[in-house]
C-alpha cells in the first residue's frame, strides 16, 4: 500500500507540471501526461504501475458506461455493428499474419491481432465530447463501434481469463460475464429508479450509491476470477443516465472520470520502455494497422453502408488508436506468463503513440478530409443521398434549408403557408421520419459534400438558409455558385460580421434577438407601458401561437442545430 501511495505522489506531482506547461504553450494535454508518464516510470516499480492502469482502466471505462445513452446511438446500431465487426475480423486477420510473419508463436499473434483491431474508447469518446453531447451522426456512429467493441473486448477478456482453452472453461467464463452484464440491465431498469426514491433527491447520496455500485461489482468480478474492467464496465451499464433528476450525480462521476483521466495516460507514458530494434519494429507494424489501416476500412464500410465521405472520414479519425482492452489483456496476459515481454513493450509503446497521433488527427480532421477528397475520395458520394431523398427534378426560385431542428421546422411551416417550395438539407437519422412526415421535398446527405447541393438544386434557388451555427458550414455555403440570396446563422457578432463581409445578406444570432426582446421587455415595465398582467398574457398568446405550429413538446434533437 506504500508503494502505491508513493507511486499516485509521483504520478500527481509531475503531471502536474506538464500540465502547467501544456496550459501555458497552449499544447495538448493528451501527449502531455504521456510524456510526464514517460519520466514518473523511472521512480515507480513496475508493478505498482500496472496495479495503477488496471484501477485507472477500470474507473474509465465505468465512466463511459454510465455516460453512453443507447437513445443515440440506436438509429445508427446496425449500420455500427457491420463496421465493428468487420473492422475487427479484417483488421484481425491482418493482425495476426502480421503477427505471425514477425515470428510470434500463435498465442502471441492473436494478442497482436486484439491489440490491432481493437480501438480506445477512453480516448475516441474523450476527443469526440462535443460531437457526442450534440448528437452528430459521426458521433453517434463512433460511440456505437467503440461500445460494440468493447463487447467484443470483455468478451475476450472473459476467453482469455479462462484457466485452460477448453470449452467447458470458456463457456463457463462467459456464462459469468453475460449473467454480470444481465444483473446490470435489471438493476438499470428496475432498480435504480427505486434507488432515486430512497435518495429522495439527494444528489450527493445518489452519487455515493453509484460509486457503491461500481465498487460492489468489480468485486464481484475479482470474487469470480475475472478483470475488474469486466465488473466496471456491468457497473456503467447499471447506472441510468438521467440529465433531469441525475444532473448533481453526473457531474460528480464526471470529476471521478477527469480524476482518471490523468492517472491513465500517465500509467501509459510510465510504461514505456526503450525500445530494441525487434520491439520498435513491432510498434510500428502495428501503429501502421492501427493509424492507416483501420481507418481506410472503416471508411470503406461505411461508405458501402451509404454514409457520406465525411461522416465515414471523420468516424474513422476516432478509432485510430490502440485500445486501453488491449492494454487489460495485455497486462494480464503478461502477468499470467502467456505474452512475452518484448510484445508487451511493444503493445505500450504502440498505444502510447497512437493515444498521441490520435490527439493531432482528430484537431486536423477537417484538413485530413480535404486532402482525401483531394487524392480522390469526394468521387464517392453516400447511397442513402440517393435513396432516401425525395425532389422533384427542374425546381426553380425555391428555398433550401439546412437543418430540420425547431428552427429548420418552423422556417418549413412559413414556406408552406404563403406557398414557396423548398427543399430540406439534413443528414440526421433520427429526423428521417420527420422529413418524410413533414416535406415535399428534402435532401438527406451532408452539407458540405457538393453532390449534396446538386441533389437540392442549389444553382436554381431563391435563397438558402442555414440553421446551423458551424463555422465551416457557413464558410461552405458562402463558396457555393449561385446567385441565391444567403442568410447564416452564427453565435456571435464577429462572426456574423465576417461573413457578412464575404458575401452573406443577413447573419442570424438567437442569443442577440433573444436579448433585444429581453431588453425590449424590461423597458416596457419599467417605462409603465405595460404591467406585469399584460406581459404574462402576451407571453402566453406567443406560446399559444408556437404550439399550434407544432412546436409544444421541445425534446432534445429540437435543440441541437449543429447538425455538421
Amino acid at each position: 500500500m506504500t508503494e502505491l501511495l508513493t507511486a499516485m505522489g509521483i504520478i500527481f506531482v509531475i503531471a502536474g507540471v506538464f500540465l502547467l506547461g501544456a496550459n501555458y504553450f497552449r499544447l495538448a494535454i493528451v501527449p502531455a501526461l504521456i510524456l510526464a508518464g514517460i519520466v514518473a516510470g523511472q521512480f515507480i516499480q513496475e508493478d505498482s504501475l500496472l496495479e495503477i492502469a488496471q484501477w485507472g482502466i477500470a474507473f474509465l471505462v465505468f465512466v463511459y458506461g454510465v455516460n453512453l445513452e443507447f437513445g443515440d446511438i440506436r438509429d445508427v446500431l446496425r449500420d455500427s455493428e457491420v463496421a465493428a465487426f468487420g473492422q475487427f475480423a479484417v483488421i484481425g486477420g491482418i493482425g495476426y499474419g502480421a503477427g505471425v510473419l514477425l515470428g510470434y508463436d500463435a498465442l502471441n499473434a492473436a494478442y497482436f491481432a486484439v491489440a490491432a483491431a481493437l480501438s480506445s474508447t477512453i480516448v475516441g469518446t474523450t476527443l469526440l465530447q462535443s460531437e457526442i453531447r450534440e448528437n452528430l451522426v459521426h458521433g453517434r456512429l463512433a460511440n456505437s463501434i467503440h461500445f460494440i467493441q468493447d463487447l467484443i473486448a470483455v468478451l475476450l477478456i472473459l476467453i482469455l481469463a479462462a484457466e485452460t482453452f477448453t470449452i467447458e472453461a470458456v463457456g463457463q467464463r462467459l456464462a459469468v460475464g453475460v449473467g454480470l452484464l444481465v444483473f446490470a440491465f435489471v438493476i438499470s431498469t428496475y432498480l435504480f429508479d427505486y434507488l432515486l426514491k430512497l435518495a429522495e433527491g439527494s444528489q450527493e447520496l445518489l452519487l455515493i450509491s453509484s460509486v457503491s455500485i461500481l465498487i460492489g461489482f468489480m468485486a464481484i468480478s475479482e470474487f469470480l476470477g475475472m478483470s475488474i474492467v469486466v465488473g466496471a464496465f456491468a457497473a456503467g451499464l447499471a447506472i441510468k443516465r438521467d440529465f433531469t433528476r441525475n444532473l448533481g450525480m453526473l457531474n460528480g462521476i464526471q470529476s471521478i472520470r477527469d480524476f482518471f483521466v490523468a492517472i491513465f495516460f500517465v500509467t501509459v507514458g510510465a510504461l514505456v520502455a526503450i525500445p530494441t530494434l525487434e520491439i520498435a519494429l513491432t510498434a510500428l507494424v502495428l501503429m501502421v494497422l492501427t493509424v492507416l489501416v483501420k481507418p481506410l476500412i472503416i471508411i470503406a464500410t461505411l461508405l458501402w453502408e451509404g454514409y457520406d465521405t465525411r461522416a465515414a472520414t471523420f468516424t474513422s479519425l476516432s478509432l485510430d488508436q490502440v485500445s486501453e482492452f488491449a492494454l487489460i489483456i495485455a497486462i494480464q496476459a503478461f502477468i499470467l506468463d502467456h505474452l512475452l515481454r518484448e510484445l508487451f513493450d511493444a503493445i505500450v509503446l504502440a498505444a502510447a503513440v497512437t493515444m498521441i497521433t490520435s490527439s493531432f488527427t482528430r484537431r486536423h480532421d477537417d484538413r485530413i478530409y480535404r486532402v482525401l477528397s483531394e487524392l480522390g475520395l469526394n468521387r464517392f458520394h453516400g447511397k442513402k443521398t440517393d435513396t432516401k431523398s425525395r425532389i422533384d427534378s427542374g425546381l426553380r426560385d425555391h428555398v433550401i434549408i439546412v437543418g430540420f431542428g425547431r428552427i429548420g421546422r418552423q422556417l418549413a411551416s412559413q414556406c408552406e403557408q404563403v406557398g414557396r417550395e423548398y427543399v430540406v438539407i439534413e443528414n440526421d437519422p433520427v429526423r428521417l421520419e420527420d422529413l418524410k412526415s413533414s416535406c415535399t421535398h428534402f435532401v438527406f446527405g451532408d452539407a458540405l459534400h457538393d453532390y449534396t447541393w446538386e441533389k437540392a438544386q442549389h444553382d436554381s434557388a431563391q435563397l438558402i438558409v442555414s440553421t446551423v451555427d458551424t463555422t465551416y458550414l457557413s464558410e461552405r455555403i458562402l463558396t457555393l455558385d449561385t446567385d441565391a440570396e444567403m442568410m447564416l446563422r452564427s453565435s456571435n457578432a464577429e462572426e456574423a460580421r465576417s461573413q457578412l463581409q464575404q458575401g452573406a445578406d443577413y447573419v442570424i444570432i438567437p442569443d442577440l434577438l433573444a436579448t433585444e426582446q429581453l431588453t425590449e421587455h424590461l423597458g416596457d415595465v419599467l417605462s409603465g407601458d405595460v404591467d406585469r398582467e399584460a406581459l404574462r398574457e402576451h407571453h402566453l398568446e406567443t406560446l399559444d401561437e408556437f404550439e399550434q405550429a407544432g412546436f409544444a413538446s421541445l425534446g432534445k434533437t429540437d435543440f441541437e442545430e449543429r447538425q455538421w
